[in-house]
């Protein structure tokens, strides 16, 4: 057979296979949308009625039929590419940090989505444009890696602007729950009170924690989790003074503490990114001073040169 003829063939074939990978990635998507696959057993449709520690374990969607095939798949292959990037916190933690309510399933699977798209889009870019060798590399191997990199990246992304909204919201929230301790509520009672009439991020874990305590879990435990979940050492130490509520007699001045102490941290934290901001500036002015001062000073010193040796 010609070198012409086994060009189309295998042309073909990455046709075809390009082909039947968007056509399962289809097939897929639309049948996890057919109430047949979606139906949940009991334990998935009682977990979220459930406390959050004794949830946190569990994955909040189990479905039967295709989810079931492909969810021990989709798993393990993406827990595999989070130890590779360096990533050691378990996909459902993740998730509950960055405040995105998806399962780690239906991520993953989005995850896989986007990489088949990918894929297929520099299979049919190679084929349409007959691209050369390192381009045609790039588009077939290039764009599912980076696609795969950036859903990994957006979650890291969301994950840190929640965590910075939390740092940001914290001091005056505290502050919040030091005078409403003072002035007479309960702990339990003052948590809920700021958890109603706030919209920010560190209300709407608060309404985590009263949640999970008037389900039964107790408030050390409930405070516990707030912290694990949070990723933020500030939450840790304020966890630490409420776990003091049967024990201090003046848990309202020991919160007001708490909240000046992490006040000053992020007034700190506010100096040093300004401090560096600030040296950033001068980066550039200092190139643009630099380089016409090389050029002044190199002509004195070649016209010098020419004179000692003659030239």
């Amino acid at each position: 057979m010609s070198p012409n003829g086994l060009s189309i063939i295998n042309t073909a074939m990455v046709l075809d296979t390009a082909l039947a990978l968007m056509i399962g990635a289809g097939f897929v998507a639309v049948l996890s949308t057919l109430p047949w696959f979606r139906r949940r057993s009991m334990t998935t449709r009682l977990a979220p009625y459930l406390p959050h520690t004794a949830g946190a374990g569990v994955t909040t969607r189990r479905d039967i039929g295709i989810h079931e095939t492909l969810e021990p798949i989709l798993t393990w292959s993406g827990n595999k590419l989070s130890s590779v990037l360096g990533v050691i916190t378990d996909l459902e933690t993740r998730l509950q940090r960055a405040g995105r309510p998806i399962d780690p399933y239906r991520f993953r699977l989005q995850q896989t989505l986007w990489t088949l798209g990918a894929l297929a889009t520099g299979v049919m870019a190679w084929l349409a444009f007959d691209l050369p060798g390192l381009i045609s590399m790039f588009t077939i191997i290039g764009l599912p890696i980076l696609a795969l990199l950036w859903t990994e990246q957006s979650l890291s992304h969301a994950i840190e602007s929640r965590q910075r909204q939390l740092v940001d919201e914290l001091p005056v929230t505290i502050e919040q729950l030091g005078m409403l301790v003072c002035a007479g509520f309960s702990l339990t009672s003052a948590m809920s009170h700021i958890a109603v009439r706030g919209n920010g991020v560190v209300a709407t874990d608060l309404q985590m924690v009263i949640n999970d305590i008037r389900r039964g879990t107790p408030q050390s435990t409930a405070f516990e989790s707030w912290a694990r979940l949070s990723g933020s050492p500030a939450v840790e130490r304020l966890v630490a003074v409420l776990a003091l509520n049967s024990e201090a007699a003046d848990l309202g001045s020991l919160i007001s503490s708490e909240a000046r102490a992490i006040r000053a941290e992020a007034h700190r934290d506010l100096l040093e990114m300004i401090e560096r901001r600030a040296q950033l500036v001068w980066i550039p002015v200092t190139v643009a001073t630099l380089v016409p001062g090389l050029i002044f000073l190199a002509v004195p010193f070649y016209s010098a040169m020419s004179k000692i040796t003659g030239g």
